[in-house]
């Protein structure tokens, strides 16, 4: 593994707060003192704490486009796709805990003009996969429901892992990735 930068140390750090107290509760000289230099020297690496917050939601925003960008260009059926959904947010979820936090609770802390891109980014993001499940339940291989349930239902339930699933749990990643799929793709029934 690469040696990390000191930005990236700082962003990696500034994740961690943040999560731990939000943030507009976390100051520039509380993140200097994480990282170990005089808050007047943070200003070396970034420019500001929006610009820590603009790095942190815009990668994690980057990953999800990227991967249904890729799904949405695979033959494959509209369950497969679905579930390749399931597993992203789920490593996304496991591999990356701080980051998906606070893009998803910190974004409305962003600064206009990013905080309006932002918005439109998970706006667009959300149809992306509505489209998904409309063209699942068109083709027959998903119960027909209202969409937006559908939709909400699917993100709400994917998005407690933030808060719940910890290493050391009683279940595994790949345990977790193939209950919540199965429960979320095919539901209780037997």
């Amino acid at each position: 593994m690469a040696k990390q930068s000191r930005k990236e140390l700082i962003i990696n750090e500034a994740a961690i707060i943040f999560k731990q107290k939000g943030y507009s509760a976390t100051s520039m000289r509380e993140l200097a003192e994480k990282v170990g230099i005089e808050a007047a020297s943070l200003y070396n690496h970034i420019r500001s704490k929006d610009e820590i917050l603009e790095e942190i939601c815009f990668s994690v925003a980057h990953e999800y486009l990227s991967f249904i960008t890729e799904i949405e260009e695979r033959d494959w059926t509209y369950t497969d796709k679905l579930k390749g959904l399931i597993d992203l947010h789920i490593k996304l979820m496991i591999e990356r805990p701080n980051d998906v936090s606070v893009a998803n609770n910190d974004w409305k802390n962003l600064s206009d003009p990013k905080k309006k891109l932002y918005k439109e980014v998970r706006k667009g993001y959300e149809n992306r996969i509505a489209n998904i499940l409309t063209k699942g339940m068109q083709a027959g291989e998903f119960r027909q429901l209202h969409v937006s349930v559908a939709l909400f239902t699917l993100l709400s339930s994917l998005r407690w892992i933030e808060l719940w699933y910890r290493p050391g749990r009683d279940v595994t990643p790949d345990e977790l990735k193939h209950d919540l799929t199965t429960f979320l793709v095919h539901g209780l029934k037997n």
